[in-house]
């Protein structure tokens, strides 16, 4: 996913969607532990998306703290 898609969406929608990634992820990890992941390159791109949503929850939060003072 691309940060863009991440511009119009509230915090409580991107932690869910953070919490479904991570699961993901836990997922995956099981899979290459048995040798049944067939496309490492998922584990980097899943970890990328991660880290651009807490970016972008981080943004939100530092946005709405500035207002409110």
């Amino acid at each position: 996913m691309k940060f863009s898609e991440f511009t119009d969406q509230t915090v409580v929608e991107l932690a869910t969607l953070s919490r479904e990634k991570r699961q993901e992820i836990f997922t995956l990890r099981l899979q290459q532990a048995s040798s049944q992941l067939e496309k490492p390159s998922q584990l980097r791109n899943l970890r990328r998306d991660i880290a651009r949503i807490e970016t972008r929850i981080s943004q939100l939060k530092k946005q709405a703290g500035g207002k409110a003072n």
